[in-house]
This record gives C-alpha cells, sequence and structure tokens, in this order.
C-alpha cells in the first residue's frame, strides 16, 4: 500500500494519522504537485492528495473516503462508530474540521502563491469568516469533553487536531488557542499521541523558479484533500 501525499497537508496528515492508529503497514511517497513531472494524475485524475494506492494498483483519493476505508481494513483501533446517528455525528465533525482547513488552506495560496498585485482581500477575510465561524462551532460541538465525540477517541479528533495543527503550523499570529482554551487542551493531548509527533507538519522545498505569471491569475482552489 502506498500513500502519495506532501508533509504539510492536513488532509494528508489525517490519512497517515489513521494509518499509524490502525498498525497497517505503508509506503510514503512525496510528491511535488507543482512539478511538470509529478505523477499525480495517473492516480488520481483530479491531481489532488492524498491518495491511496493498494496491491491491486488500483487508487482511492480524498481524505475522508480513504480514512473511511482504512478503518474497515482491521478492527484494531476503530475510529467511526458502526452506523446510524453515532456515525453521522462523527463524519459531520470531520466535515467541520475540513472545512475550516479548506479556508485556511485558500487564504495561504492566496496571500503566497500569487502577485501582491492580485490578491484579494475581499476574498481573504471571506474565507478568513469560515475559519472563524467553524473554530467557534467546534468549540462550542467540544464543551468540556475529552473528546470531540462521547468519550472515545475517533475520527473526528483526528481530523480536528490535524486542522488545528495546520493553523498552528502556517497561521502562529492566529490567536486561537486563546479564545477556544478547550480546543487547545484537546490539540496539547493529541500531540503526544504517537501518531502526532511523528507526522509534524513540515515545509516542503522552495519550488525552482519559474517564468514572471501572466496576466490572467491562477485559479482560486486548493490543490489537496
Amino acid at each position: 500500500m502506498k500513500l502519495i501525499g506532501i508533509p504539510s497537508s492536513p488532509y494528508v496528515r489525517k490519512v497517515r494519522i489513521t494509518l499509524r492508529e490502525k498498525k497497517i503497514d505503508y509506503t510514503f511517497i512525496q510528491e511535488d504537485l507543482r512539478s511538470p513531472d509529478s505523477t499525480i494524475g495517473t492516480f488520481n485524475p483530479l491531481g489532488k492528495v492524498p491518495c491511496l494506492v493498494m496491491e491491486d494498483g488500483k487508487s482511492l483519493y480524498d481524505s475522508s473516503v480513504i480514512a473511511e476505508y482504512l478503518d474497515t481494513v482491521t478492527p484494531v483501533g476503530k475510529l467511526l462508530p458502526q452506523s446510524g446517528r453515532s456515525r453521522a455525528e462523527v463524519k459531520c465533525w470531520e466535515a467541520l474540521a475540513d472545512g475550516v482547513s479548506d479556508a485556511a488552506v485558500l487564504i495561504y495560496l492566496e496571500e503566497t502563491r500569487r502577485p501582491p498585485q492580485q490578491r484579494s482581500q475581499e476574498w481573504i477575510q471571506h474565507q478568513k469568516g469560515k475559519v472563524l465561524s467553524g473554530l467557534a462551532a467546534m468549540s462550542k460541538k467540544l464543551g468540556s469533553g475529552q473528546f470531540c465525540f462521547g468519550n472515545t477517541y475517533s475520527i473526528a479528533d483526528i481530523a480536528v487536531g490535524c486542522t488545528l495543527g495546520w493553523l498552528a503550523f502556517r497561521f502562529e499570529s492566529m490567536d486561537w488557542q486563546d479564545q477556544h482554551t478547550n480546543l487547545a487542551r484537546l490539540y496539547d493531548r493529541l500531540s503526544e499521541r504517537p501518531s502526532f509527533k511523528e507526522t509534524t507538519p513540515q515545509s516542503e522545498p522552495p519550488h525552482p523558479a519559474s517564468p514572471a505569471p501572466s496576466m490572467t491569475p491562477p485559479p482560486r482552489q486548493t490543490s489537496s484533500r
């Protein structure tokens, strides 16, 4: 089993942590999505990571799909309730966390991948509003709980931990820890787990210099999920 991804992606990290918690052996293949030599399109027509390539050569993509599949591979460390309302609520937690990551990634790409004169502050503020409202919703849902759902560690905790970890990695000035102390406590506890320690986000090497950007800005979209 091979996982194609980039070490800084919160979505790739979610899958790596799931693999570690489930004790599933795999090979991690780092991919430069901006390189003309990238082969990600061979495995995922959307050109996004993470992408899980299985022993028979077939692939799965979208971190939520991959994590849900991995939970069925072995009964070790079950991360999703079997069915019903409980499963839906855990998946909703995951969707909320991924939505915050989506908006935060879009802010990061806008601020780092586009020339200053082409950046839209209106777009950035719109996405920031999603981040802030998503964090507030997560904090309210968590309350005084030790875990996101019930008394059991689940994919909800993994997704939330990866989102908070990415915010801490890319937006050090964002004071979500002071505003949502219960999320900060949850993040600190999760960060002590070996699966989180082993997948701490890392920056990719600088991309080789490229020609000057055209007058048409690149589309505003995320390259991973």
